[in-house]
Formats: structure tokens, C-alpha cells, sequence
């Protein structure tokens, strides 16, 4: 059974590469719950918010490939949390800020360390550092070959349709 268009070898790449991504993702998901309570996303907005310290909700969801609906709940979340804060952007009025708190940086301080070890253990130990460096190259063309595309904040609004009565 081959895909339209594709290959054995490349539908045999491109189902390998999907299990290795949810199984990977479901372990690390299982460590972020269990050792900060949070879920695989937040856990991606506050890794981004403690190297950036500060975001707009666009470049959140842009940056996490995220809705903005589902964005904008997992941001309320996490402030409730106390993890970041939101407010009005000083650069552009129509924009939120995101900014993550000093509690939020030390969960991600805290989590960190167990977060590598489960990346080490299910995708590098396996590797050798040639390989390593290969997938490496390889993703980062993938992932900038997809980025080309616009992104998803820059895609307009879907309406909804009016309900019937």
C-alpha cells in the first residue's frame, strides 16, 4: 500500500518518523504531568517564555504551532497558575504580552534536567553523534521548508455560520 505519490521507502520514512515523534512526545508529556503538572504545550510556552523572557500571543502560537483559541486557554491556565502574565504590549496596542514569572521560571528550572533525560534516553542514546548531526541537519530543513509557509496567525479567521433557528 503505497500513499498518492509516494514511495514504499518514503511512506515506510514518513510513518517510522510520525511513531517515533508520538512516542517520544507521549513519554515526555508523561514526565512534564507528573513532575510540574503540565501539559506538552505549556510546557513549550514556558520553555519559550524562559529563553525570551517576554512574547506577543502571536508569536506564541506561531512559535508553538498552536491555535489561537487554544493558545489564549492554555495562557489563562497558566496565569491562574502563576506561572506568566498578560498584558497590553507597549510596541503594538492591539497585542498581548506574555511574560513569564520568576515561579514560572523555576518550574522550568525544576523540570528541566528530567525533561533532557528523557530526550537523551529515547532519542540521542540510541544515536551515534554522526547521526546525531544528520537528523539534526535533516529536521532543520524539514522544519525551514515548512516555516517558508505563512504562518498560522496569518491565516484569516474562519466565520462561523449563522445558526438557524
Amino acid at each position: 500500500m503505497t500513499g498518492q505519490g509516494l514511495e514504499p521507502q518514503q511512506l515506510g520514512a514518513y510513518f517510522a518518523f510520525a511513531e517515533a515523534a508520538s512516542l517520544l512526545q507521549h513519554h515526555v508529556e508523561q514526565h512534564l504531568r507528573a513532575e510540574g503538572g503540565l501539559s506538552y504545550v505549556q510546557f513549550q510556552l514556558l520553555a519559550r517564555l524562559a529563553e525570551a523572557r517576554s512574547l506577543t500571543m502571536t508569536q506564541l502560537a506561531d512559535g508553538v504551532v498552536y491555535s489561537r483559541s487554544g493558545l489564549t486557554y492554555q495562557a489563562g491556565l497558566l496565569e491562574q497558575a502563576g506561572l506568566i502574565t498578560r498584558g497590553p504590549s507597549v510596541d503594538d496596542e492591539r497585542a498581548t504580552l506574555v511574560t513569564i514569572t520568576e515561579e514560572g521560571l523555576a518550574l522550568v528550572r525544576r523540570i528541566l534536567p528530567g525533561h533532557v533525560q528523557v530526550v537523551r534516553r529515547l532519542l540521542v542514546d540510541p544515536l551515534s553523534n554522526d547521526d546525531v548531526r544528520h537528523l539534526g541537519d535533516i529536521m532543520s530543513r524539514v522544519r525551514d521548508h515548512m516555516r517558508a509557509q505563512p504562518p498560522r496567525s496569518a491565516a484569516p479567521r474562519r466565520r462561523r455560520a449563522p445558526r438557524s433557528v
